[in-house]
């Protein structure tokens, strides 16, 4: 495998990054296009930035050379404050990408490893993730890396 970086992304990242942030929403609304919208329809409304700006939220890139992006994740830290269960200091995985030709060589493990010990230094207990139902191959990799069900979300279509 190539020589990876992992780093905390810059304002000089955010090209590729919006470049790989459009692959990833691509992804979804081809996987599902009756639930996500297009890639292009997101790129409008959201900006991968807002990590950067934001003192909670987190964003990690994996670099192969000098600047080339071949992966990211973000998350950012909240608490688990519900009427039925005590506050819990988490952290929460938003966006995670890694570019094609470099998976299943342990980039998506070093991003993951690097954002989970990040989390842990700042106190948080718990991290969760959503995962949509079609993607098997993201589902199975959290539960590599040692995540289990916590709530299940179902859906009912009535149309």
């Amino acid at each position: 495998m190539t020589n990876i970086q992992i780093r905390a992304a810059r304002r000089e990242d955010l090209r590729q990054l919006d470049e790989l942030m459009y692959q990833l929403h691509d992804h979804h609304h081809k996987a599902s296009p009756e639930f996500f919208k297009t890639a292009s329809d997101i790129e409008q409304e959201k900006s991968i930035a807002r990590y950067l700006d934001d003192p909670e939220c987190l964003l990690y890139v994996a670099v192969v050379g000098e600047a080339n992006i071949i992966g990211f994740i973000s998350g950012h830290f909240c608490e688990l404050i519900s009427t039925v269960s005590k506050p819990l200091p988490m952290g929460n995985i938003d966006e995670f990408f890694v570019v094609e030709k470099y998976r299943q060589s342990g980039v998506a493990q070093s991003l993951f490893k690097h954002i989970e010990s990040i989390l842990f230094d700042y106190g948080v207990q718990q991290i969760f993730v959503e995962v949509w139902a079609f993607n098997q191959v993201g589902q199975s990799f959290y539960q590599k890396m040692g995540f289990n069900p916590h709530i299940h979300w179902l859906r009912k279509s009535l149309v």
